[in-house]
């Protein structure tokens, strides 16, 4: 977007003073249209995170990141390391998704998705207003010495903090070691886990720190996110925008009179109110052009649009819009680099739902006992030892399980257990096999054989091995 002469803004960030010290932010509380759209996207979207660790699908929680053990829920699909591939790609889905609505959308991720401006600006925020008023009171109550009446509201405001950021980092932790694991955690007591406390403690104290203290710095300094918007976002990326055509005109702003021919004294529409400066959480000015700063949030278009509709002007003047809307009144297209975004996701989805239908639900690994050889028996039977794993991918037993072997006709042998067993719902069976085979049927001290696993008379999985025998010399 075109930007004013002087440029200075750049030269540092809204939210630090000239000496360098923080500058707080008391954003003016919003109300419009889009704010009404943004809370009921942040109300489902709060409940859906603070739910998922506890809604069940197949026995399996909706959504798990236990990176200890690492095993991963994604919308009730498990993913156990054998299926890290599948959790790669579906986290590349994420990126290249994230990715193309930045080159299209610019940041609305962060103003409408993310979590962090869905608790700071929906529940934190909100609570702010409740406790200590909009804008004007919050900075007379910053400013004022500390009695009885800011001690009060701050003491509150802050004790409410705390007990949401340790309800917050319960929900966290359960995403961490599942939902089932941190309730009974609860009922053992905390002092049966002081481990798990402690963590409670510490990210209990994060989430504090980052909603009562680091705030909109989280987006500007700290998100990595932000700084991809220099490489995303081109000209005709549709981002929160302020018409300067509109707003400038020929002789630039001008506060409002009653009466006032503007557009015959060429003044823009913008009357300098500065309400979408009040407005923002991030303490920018919109009319200086897309900022690293901007969230994307929607709060100045609509304090903006109620300023124009009170004063009889067209809404509008900041909208979501892209530059060559604003420069050329050019409609939205679909660009080169936008196909390419949405042909490569398309592949990326279709080669995930792939995999998904051609996982099975048990994985089968046999080896080779290391440092072991064949045995030579009567009969000219070889024989070669070897260990086994079965993980079971689903939320029940797996009972009467079996191995046969495919490829040749021989004997196999399970140590210490019976021909059938039990592969526990989310588990591992392991255990020792033998495996006969005439060596008449050999080809050479390396053959490759295929073994089956089934359920009852049902074939669930295949796997391969290799089996040693003499070495044969024509």
């Amino acid at each position: 977007m075109e930007t004013p002469k002087n440029e200075t803004f750049r030269d540092s960030i809204g939210t630090i003073t000239e000496d360098g010290k923080r500058a707080w932010v008391f954003p003016k509380k919003p109300s419009g249209k889009f704010y009404e759209y943004r809370k009921y996207v942040s109300y489902f979207l709060l409940i859906f995170l603070l739910l998922s660790p506890f809604i069940k699908i197949n026995g399996n929680q909706f959504l798990m990141f236990n990176v200890l053990e690492r095993r991963f829920n994604i919308f009730g699909f498990p993913f156990w390391p054998q299926d890290f591939h599948l959790f790669v790609i579906s986290m590349l889905i994420g990126v290249v998704f994230i990715t193309l609505f930045t080159v299209v959308f610019g940041r609305i991720f962060c103003g409408w998705i993310c979590p962090q401006t869905i608790f700071m600006e929906m529940v934190f925020r909100r609570i702010e207003y409740w406790i200590e008023g909009d804008r004007n009171k919050q900075r007379k109550l910053a400013r004022q010495k500390w009695n009885a009446e800011k001690i009060r509201k701050k003491g509150l405001k802050q004790f409410i903090f705390i007990i949401i950021s340790f309800i917050i980092a319960n929900v966290f932790l359960a995403y961490l070691i599942g939902s089932d694991k941190l309730i009974e955690y609860i009922f053992e007591g905390p002092l049966e886990n002081i481990s798990t406390l402690i963590s409670l403690l510490i990210f209990t104290g994060v989430f504090y720190f980052v909603f009562a203290w680091f705030r909109e710095q989280v987006c500007i300094i700290a998100c990595p996110y932000g700084r991809l918007q220099g490489v995303l976002l081109d000209t005709k990326s549709i981002v929160v925008a302020y018409d300067h055509k509109r707003g400038e005109a020929e002789n630039g702003r001008k506060k409002f009179r009653k009466n006032e021919d503007r557009e015959a004294l060429g003044h823009g529409d913008c009357i300098d109110c500065l309400q979408c400066v009040h407005v923002c959480p991030t303490g920018i000015d919109i009319r200086n052009g897309t900022q690293l700063e901007c969230v994307n949030c929607t709060a100045c278009i609509d304090e903006c649009d109620h300023i124009m509709e009170s004063i009889n002007l067209p809404k509008g003047l900041i909208r979501y819009a892209s530059e060559e809307e604003i420069e050329k009144k050019a409609k939205f297209k679909l660009t080169p680099r936008i196909k390419g975004y949405i042909a490569v996701l398309s592949i990326m989805i279709g080669l995930l739902i792939g995999m998904l239908f051609l996982r099975h639900d048990v994985e089968a690994n046999v080896l080779r006992l290391p440092g072991q050889l064949y045995e030579h028996k009567d009969g000219n039977i070889i024989s070669n030892v070897f260990t086994y794993k079965l993980v079971n991918k689903t939320s029940a037993d797996i009972n009467d399980v079996s191995f046969k072997l495919m490829s040749h006709k021989g004997e196999l042998k399970l140590v210490s257990t019976s021909s059938d067993f039990v592969v526990p719902s989310q588990g591992i069976a392991e255990g020792t096999l033998f495996i006969e085979i005439n060596n008449s049927v050999l080809s050479g001290d390396r053959n490759k054989i295929k073994i089956g696993v089934y359920k009852g008379e049902k074939l669930i999985e295949t796997t391969t091995a290799n089996f040693l025998g003499p070495r044969s010399y024509k």
